[in-house]
Formats: structure tokens, sequence, C-alpha cells
């Protein structure tokens, strides 16, 4: 086989070398121990939880050692793509935090534009540099074409484009799969040439050349020492549109930008003898990788489940809606990554969680669990350290756009309401009311005549009630201070035959109609409606 005048056929307009590309991807400059991280999503929908944790570990990585945090928008697959979906995501990783040093940014006219010099930092834009390294592959004997007509790539097509050719599949010496991809691999010049005159597409395949039987070591910077069968599947490189894969273009993009630290999900372990093959063939020094274990949730009976796109909380839209501030949530996420994270924090309680040193040796491979209840108890901590006006601005800022009518309440009185923010704020024990910002109305809406639904227990006499309340009406002096406005609760208390005393109540409840706490309840409702 002549695979020269093969690449030529299949690449006519190709004309640049892989030498050239490299010439326009000049190694970077950075100091010793710098690490190139990137976070390289898919524009398929919304930001999910499990998302901003490669996103957080790649920015930590990549920012404590001097190096480089890029985004890069892996939009190969057009039919899965929607609309808005890489602007949103771009927004959504900004709310909360997360800063890029360079890749795909949202330019002065709303659209992407790339900063930085290893661009495009959209895959759908980089086409022809895979194009001349496929050609590469081709010419080196280590990649063929696979054609098929238009009426079987239809057929292709109706298949679910996320099923692969399984290795199983591949390892049955008896499948058709596995002779006709022996088959394939015979293709002749001629056969190319007939091809290509009638106008049928193919995919480009690699010439794996290894043995499953045989294993090589690798190490997994959070899965530790692993043994990888090697590949033997002639996997696609290049799609019949002349799309790359993901294996393929994520090795060309991770070389050329310079990317030393791989971090993506555990589900990719299996595609890791591909990835090493496929380095190999392009003669790239492989990147560090790191595989991160799957988030996991308790389920209504307890056990342990996959974080999944329909579960409350794994879209980062739910956070912003539901009224966390970015701040808890990324916190949160630093208490999940690393285990000595709290105690860190107990010992810096002033420090944000960016001056923690991230470590990737305290990172489990096991996988951690999502909890809502640890999340406001960090939620609650953070915020109760905040100032009133921070508080006051951003609790604002949330009301407007959730909650329109008590925002305008909040937006109008700036002043009255930092100054109720301030109740209990600051000292060693401040107080922690809100776990979100959505918990400010029903903490404080009273002062603003929002409208509360809490109503008088029933079990009490609505007598009683209008009595105790007009007692204390006629008693109440401004000027008391806490202790005789109490006192004066307590009278009202025994003039209503309600225990003042609540040791006396609980060694004989029978006796009373009530105790001072119902008392103080009546006037709770009565003043602030909840």
């Amino acid at each position: 086989m002549d695979y020269q005048l093969l690449a030529d056929l299949l690449f006519p307009n190709v004309t640049e070398t892989p030498a050239d590309i490299e010439a326009k991807y000049p190694p970077r400059q950075l100091p010793e121990g710098a690490k190139v991280t990137r976070f390289a999503p898919s524009p398929t929908g919304f930001v999910h939880f499990g998302g901003l944790f490669p996103s957080t570990i790649g920015e930590r990585l990549a920012h404590q050692s001097g190096g480089v945090f890029y985004l890069r928008i892996e939009d190969t697959d057009a039919k899965r793509e929607v609309e808005g979906a890489a602007e949103g995501l771009i927004h959504t990783l900004a709310h909360y935090g997360v800063k890029f040093d360079e890749g795909a940014v949202i330019g002065e006219n709303g659209c992407i534009c790339d900063k930085g010099i290893y661009g495009p930092y959209k895959q759908s834009e980089r086409g022809p540099i895979y194009h001349v390294f496929a050609k590469q592959l081709v010419t080196e004997g280590k990649a063929y074409p696979v054609f098929t007509t238009q009426a079987e790539l239809d057929a292709l097509n109706a298949v679910d484009k996320k099923a692969e050719i399984k290795a199983k599949d591949w390892h049955e010496d008896q499948s058709a799969q596995r002779e006709a991809m022996l088959k394939a691999r015979e293709i002749t010049i001629d056969e190319v040439k007939e091809n290509l005159a009638a106008g049928n597409p193919f995919v480009l395949r690699l010439l794996a050349d290894g043995d499953p039987e045989k294993k090589v070591p690798f190490t997994d910077l959070i899965k530790g020492k692993l043994e990888i069968p090697e590949n033997d599947e002639d996997f696609v490189l290049l799609k019949s549109d002349g799309i790359p894969t993901y294996h393929f273009a994520h090795a060309v993009d991770d070389h050329l930008m310079g990317t030393t630290h791989v971090i993506r999900g555990e589900e990719w372990l299996p595609s890791l003898a591909k990835h090493i093959m496929l380095f190999r063939y392009l003669g790239f020094r492989l990147p560090k990788y790191m595989h991160i274990a799957q988030i996991m949730r308790l389920d209504e009976n307890g056990n342990k489940k996959k974080l999944s796109k329909r579960d409350m909380g794994a879209n980062m839209d739910d956070y912003s809606r539901m009224g966390y501030a970015p701040a808890c949530v990324c916190e949160y996420i630093m208490t999940l990554l690393n285990s000595n994270y709290e105690e860190w924090h107990m010992q810096n309680p002033d420090k944000p969680y960016t001056e923690f040193p991230f470590n990737i040796k305290k990172m489990s491979s096991s996988g951690c669990l999502f909890d809502f209840n640890k999340l406001n108890d960090v939620s609650k901590n953070i915020i109760s350290r905040m100032s009133a006006e921070e508080v006051t601005q951003q609790v604002t800022e949330w009301a407007l756009r959730y909650d329109p009518e008590f925002g305008a309440h909040l937006a109008n009185n700036p002043a009255f309401t930092t100054a109720i923010f301030a109740i209990g704020r600051g000292g060693k024990k401040p107080r922690k009311d809100l776990a979100t910002w959505a918990d400010a109305k029903p903490y404080m809406g009273f002062f603003f005549d929002c409208k509360q639904e809490d109503e008088y227990p029933e079990q009490f006499d609505r007598s009683d009630i209008k009595t105790a309340l007009e007692k204390f009406r006629a008693s109440y002096d401004h000027a008391d201070d806490m202790n005789a406005w109490f006192e004066k609760i307590k009278a009202v208390a025994r003039e209503i035959g309600y225990a003042d005393d609540m040791k006396a109540y609980k060694a004989d409840p029978t006796s009373y109609r009530g105790n001072i706490a119902d008392v103080s309840m009546f006037l709770r409702v009565a003043v602030t409606g909840k």
C-alpha cells in the first residue's frame, strides 16, 4: 500500500504538515511545576453540579502552581448541541467564580470569541487542524478509511450516536463486526479511488496494534496504579462528515494547547487505553490523568445513587433560583473535594477557600455524597460572617429577580434593610438564620408588611389570645429594657391563667391553661405574622 498516495487521495486539500501546525502553537513559557488545565464541556444543556467539580479542581491546580486554566468548548456533536448552551455555561461558571485565564469568552457583542493564542477554543472551528494530523496518521499507515454508501450511512445515523462498538464484540473472532473490520483494513488504492469517484463518504479509523491479553502499567493521580489492557479496537478518528470524535480531538487539542493535567469523570476510564495508543501514534507526550469519582446521593430508601441530571441540585441554575450564594456553593464543593478542608477552615475562618492548599492526594477515589443539609450548614456559617451590607446587596439582587415585590421593599429601603440584617451579626457567635437568600423573607419580611402565612394554632382559645394581646398592649412601654419587657409578659400570663414559669408548668401542666411560651407566641404572631 502506498500510504502517501492514500493520504493524498483522502485529504487532497490538506497541504500543511504537523510541523507547520506545531509552529503556530509554541510551548508555553511557565515556571517549573506550573500546571496547565482545562475545562472542556459540550454545549448540550445546563451546567451540571458535577461539572463544577472538574472546573474547580482545574482552576485550583493551575492557579496554585502559577499555571494556566482555560476553557475549551467541545462542540463537535452538532445534533446534540443546544442553542445558547455555550454562552449559558460561560455565564454560569463566572457566577460561581470560576476564572479562566484564556479560552472561549463572551465578547462585547455577546458572542463567543477567543482569549489567548492557542485557539480557536471551539472545536467546531478547528477542523483543518485535525485533518492535518489525520492525514499524517494515514501517511504513516496508522489509520485507514472505511467507506459506506449514503443509504448505509442513513441507517447508521438512525442509531443513537452515543452507541459505540463494544470491546466485547470486537474481541469475538467469529463476530461479523470483526470480520468486517479485518476486511476493511485490506482496502486497496483502486477501491479507494472507486469510492471517492462514486461520492461515497468514509470514516477514518485508527489501525490498532494492541493485544488485549497484554496490560500496560498506568498511574492515575486519583485512582493510583492501574493495569490497562492494550487497545485492539480500530476506533473512529473522523466521522463521515469530517468531524473528529472526542478521542481524536482531545488528543490533538490537549497537545497543542499544552495541557499537562486532564481532569475528567471516571466513566472515561474504559477509553484510557485508546488515548494512550493515540498519543503514542501521534508522537505526543501523554498528559497526566485524573479520573474523579462520581457524585452520589441517597435515595428515599437510603441507598447511594449517582446524582443524575433529573435530581434536584444537579442543575447549577437551581442554586441561583433557590438563593444559594455562589461563595457558599464553592466552599461546599471544597469540603467534598479535600478531606482536610474543614479542619483548615476551622483554623482559618476568615480566609477565602481560594487560599486553601488544595491537594490531589486528599481527594477520595471512591466518590463523595451530595447532601443538602451539609450545604445548608456551610452556607449558614458563611453568611453569618458576611457584613450586613454584603447580605443586603446580595439578598436584594436575588429578590429583585426571583421575588420582585419583596425585592422592591428592600431596594427602596436599603439603610433600613441593612439595619435589620445587622441584628445579631458579628462577634464570636453571630446568628445563623439564613442558609439561602430565600430564607430572608420569612426571617424579616414582617418589617415590610409582607404577607405571612402563619396562623394561631387551633388548640388555643381565641378569647385567651385576644385578652393576652389587649393586656400586653395596655402595659407596653417602648422604654422598657429586655427584663422589664419580659416581666410584663409573665404578668399577662398569670392574669389569664397561664404558667409564668416553665418548671412549674412541666411539673403540673393540668393546673394551667397554657404557659409563658404560648403567650410569647401569641405576641410573635401578632407582630410578625409568623
